[in-house]
C-alpha cells in the first residue's frame, strides 16, 4: 500500500490490513480443518470404509453461525471507517479551503473557491486551473490544513482517485459528491480517473502537489495574475443532468464553461 498522505488514509489502511489479517486467520483455520479431516479419516485399508456421518448438528450450527458473525464484524468496522472517512469538514465546522473539482471528457478542472489570498479586489472571486488530454493539470494543496473537495461532471461518470490518499470517489452527472481531508505530507502525487469514461479515459491524469501554506497562497496569486479568475465547470451542461430537458441552464455558467 502507498504511504498514507492524508489524515483519513490511515483509517482505510488499518481497515485493509485488518481485513487481510482476518482473512488469513480464517484461511489457516479452514485449511487446517481440511487437512486434519483428510488425514484423520482417511482410508487405512483397501476394504475399509471410513465412518459415514449423515449429519452433525453442533458442527452445522457452528459453520452457519460463524460466517454470519464474521460478516457482521466486517460490516461494523467497514461502516465505522466509511463514516469517519466520508465525514465532511462542513459537518464539524468550515474547511480551511474548498476546491470544486470537475471531471469532464477528458481532463480535470480545479476551482479554488472563495480564497481571500488571491489579491483580487473582490475577495469572493475564485481562481482555477484546467487540464487537457495533452497536459495534465496540477491540484495544489496546503499541508496541515483541511480541504473540502466538491465533485461534479458535465457529461459521464468519472472517478477521482489519488492512490497516495488511499481513496477514490465517483464523479456523477447531476449528483454532488464531496469529501474532506487534511494533507499530512508534502510531496508530489499522481491522480487519475478510475472509471472508464470514453475513448481518451487513459489520458484523464492529473498531479497533486502538497506544499507549504505560503507556497499554496503564492500558487493562487499566480493563477490570479495569469487571469484564471472565475469558475470553470467544464461545459455549458455542467449544471444539468444529461437527458433531462426540464432543467434550466445558467447563462453565466454556460459562458464560463464555453470559454474553457
Amino acid at each position: 500500500m502507498p504511504v498514507p498522505a492524508t489524515d483519513r488514509a490511515p483509517l482505510i489502511d488499518d481497515l485493509w490490513k485488518g481485513a487481510w489479517l482476518a482473512a488469513m486467520i480464517v484461511g489457516v483455520v479452514v485449511w487446517g480443518l481440511i487437512l486434519y479431516a483428510a488425514f484423520k479419516f482417511r482410508r487405512r485399508h483397501e476394504d475399509e470404509i471410513p465412518v459415514q456421518t449423515r449429519y452433525n448438528l453442533p458442527i452445522e450450527i457452528l459453520y452457519t453461525v460463524a460466517p454470519v458473525v464474521m460478516v457482521l464484524v466486517f460490516f461494523y468496522f467497514t461502516v465505522q471507517t466509511q463514516n469517519d472517512v466520508l465525514a465532511t469538514a462542513s459537518e464539524s465546522g468550515e474547511a480551511d479551503h474548498t476546491v470544486d473539482v470537475v471531471g469532464q471528457q477528458w481532463s480535470w478542472s480545479f476551482n479554488y473557491r472563495n480564497e481571500e489570498s488571491v489579491g483580487s479586489t473582490d475577495e469572493t472571486d475564485d481562481v482555477y486551473t484546467v487540464g487537457t488530454t495533452a497536459e495534465a493539470p496540477t491540484l495544489v494543496l496546503p499541508v496541515g490544513e483541511s480541504v473540502e473537495v466538491n465533485l461534479s461532471s458535465p457529461d459521464v461518470i468519472h472517478s477521482f482517485w489519488v492512490p497516495a490518499f488511499l481513496f477514490k470517489m465517483d464523479v456523477v452527472p447531476g449528483r454532488d459528491n464531496a469529501f474532506s481531508f487534511t494533507p499530512t505530507r508534502e510531496g508530489s502525487y499522481v491522480g487519475k480517473c478510475a472509471e472508464l469514461c470514453g475513448v481518451y479515459h487513459s489520458r484523464m491524469l492529473f498531479n497533486v502537489e502538497v506544499v507549504s501554506v505560503e507556497e499554496y497562497e503564492q500558487h493562487l496569486q499566480d493563477l490570479a495574475d495569469q487571469g484564471n479568475v472565475g469558475t470553470v465547470l467544464g461545459g455549458s451542461d455542467a449544471v444539468t443532468q444529461p437527458g433531462r430537458e426540464d432543467q434550466v441552464h445558467d447563462d453565466e455558467t454556460s459562458e464560463l464553461g464555453d470559454a474553457q
